[in-house]
């Protein structure tokens, strides 16, 4: 199958919207999605698509040098695809892109499949949020990754 990998715009919210209705509890608003691409300047946002219909996406937020993943999802008809791991390489590799050396997220304990993912992108556990999620009252684990290894930084030290 062919896919492509393209900045989000406004079009693509009613895609956009329909996979966070079938994947998550509390789904984000068309509103939170358009804030997100046409005002906050920390934002940025992919979508995945195939034959021009959105079927995943994800978001990050990049603040000084620390990417945080706001969401990702794909279409339940794609997954098992590898189109969540591609998601997630190219948010890494924007993030390396615009200036972040570390990146993080927060992911639910139950999630098993997300959670396999991050680890075998070198995400590693690093704390836990109670209660985060308040749709269900579960937790959050919190996972980080460091983008650019210490002692790259290029300085000559």
């Amino acid at each position: 199958m062919d896919y492509q990998l393209v900045e989000m715009k406004v079009e693509h919210l009613p895609g956009v919207l329909e996979i966070e209705r079938v994947s998550f509890p509390t789904p984000w608003s068309r509103q939170a999605f358009t804030y997100e691409l046409t005002q906050n300047n920390f934002a940025y946002y992919i979508v995945t698509l195939h034959q021009s219909q959105v079927v995943g996406y994800a978001g990050m937020w990049l603040v000084l040098d620390e990417a945080h993943i706001t969401n990702i999802a794909v279409h339940p008809g794609y997954r098992g695809r590898k189109l969540g791991e591609a998601l997630m390489l190219e948010m890494m590799r924007q993030a390396v892109l615009r200036g972040a050396v570390r990146m993080t997220l927060e992911v639910r304990p139950s999630n098993h499949a997300a959670r396999q993912l991050y680890k075998r992108l070198g995400f590693q556990e690093k704390g836990l949020r109670k209660k985060y999620y308040t749709d269900t009252n579960e937790d959050a684990i919190i996972m980080w990754l460091d983008l650019v290894p210490e002692n790259s930084s290029g300085d000559g030290s």
